[in-house]
């Protein structure tokens, strides 16, 4: 004799849908992690400031004075 089932079918939808869930977000995670240890990060230039590197700059007045 078959005892008597204890969980609905709508329980059992949403625990299999949390569990597919969390296997995609492993899988991303895992995606991510490979992709960081491949070197495919992001590569950042350094901004040229030489324009900004002037002795006066005109209509402005320093609050503290500068020794060059």
């Amino acid at each position: 004799m078959a005892g008597k089932k204890k969980t609905t079918f709508a329980k059992l939808n949403r625990e299999a849908k949390v569990r597919e869930k969390r296997q995609a977000k492993t899988m991303r995670k895992e995606d991510r992690q490979r992709e960081g240890d491949a070197g495919g990060g992001i590569d950042h230039e350094v901004e040229d400031l030489s324009h900004l590197d002037v002795a006066d700059v005109e209509g402005v007045v320093p609050d503290v004075p500068v020794d060059r």
